[in-house]
């Protein structure tokens, strides 16, 4: 079984809605970031997958950690993710570039979608819940 090292970010906008995005050709929805380099730390990682997907910089002290999981991967049969999830405001509109096919927005309190990723169903969305 392979296992992916990877950093993730749970965005919220100024309403508190949590960012979303599904990457081209899969149909999971999962949180903004991506698989690590082997000589980078987690907050790298996240900070160079932000700017690749988003367009977006954040400094290291804007990412709070939220936790590290473990979870089937969503896109890759036979895989897991250890993730390293961090928590942060965004500070502007953002848009999908890369990899990206769609951004969506989990509003607090809503229905989940069913296509949501493992991870982000049953790991995160409780550890930011219970923030």
């Amino acid at each position: 079984m392979t296992t992916l090292n990877i950093a993730a970010a749970c965005l919220l906008d100024p309403q508190d809605r949590l960012l979303l995005v599904r990457k081209r050709g899969t149909r999971a929805l999962m949180l903004p970031g991506g698989k690590r380099e082997a000589d980078e730390s987690p907050l790298q990682a996240l900070q160079r997958e932000l700017w690749e997907e988003l367009q977006l910089r954040l400094e290291a002290s804007a990412l709070t950690p939220l936790g590290r999981f473990r979870a089937p991967a969503a896109n890759e049969a036979d895989t897991w993710v250890d993730a390293d999830i961090f928590i942060a405001r965004l500070p502007h509109a953002v848009e999908a570039a890369a990899e990206l096919e769609e951004l969506a927005w989990l509003e607090p309190g809503e229905p989940h979608p069913e296509n949501l990723a493992p991870l982000l169903r049953d790991h995160v969305l409780d550890a930011l819940a219970g923030r």
